[in-house]
């Protein structure tokens, strides 16, 4: 009987590896096909598939909404420093708050 090294069985490994991704690739290849097919039928942008730099689809479309904007700043200081009231408060609203002004002060009005 045959004896099976493992230098055998890595040159087998390495054939099985080749012989899979060429099969993945084809199968692949089909997929993509068939995906072209279906947003050439059906007129699918890349914003309907959420893909990054896709403008908003039209109205009446399906797909994603528009992605919002910058946040609204809802804090504002004398110098022109904004905090729209997510995350970690920035420092300059932390020194103020400890220097004794109130959160309130930096409010910006919506009227």
């Amino acid at each position: 009987m045959a004896r099976t090294t493992y230098e055998r069985l890595q040159r087998q490994i390495a054939a099985l590896q080749a012989q899979a991704e060429k099969l993945r690739r084809r199968e692949v290849d089909e997929v993509i096909g068939r995906i072209r097919e279906a947003i050439a039928f059906y007129g699918i942008t890349a914003a309907d598939l959420g893909l990054a730099g896709a403008e908003a689809s039209p109205p009446g479309r399906r797909g994603r909404p528009a992605k919002a904007g910058k946040p609204l700043v809802r804090y504002r200081d004398e110098n022109g420093n904004t905090w729209a009231g997510r995350g970690k408060r920035p420092q300059w609203l932390r020194d103020a708050l400890e220097a004794g002004r109130t959160l309130d002060e930096f409010r910006v009005d919506r009227a």
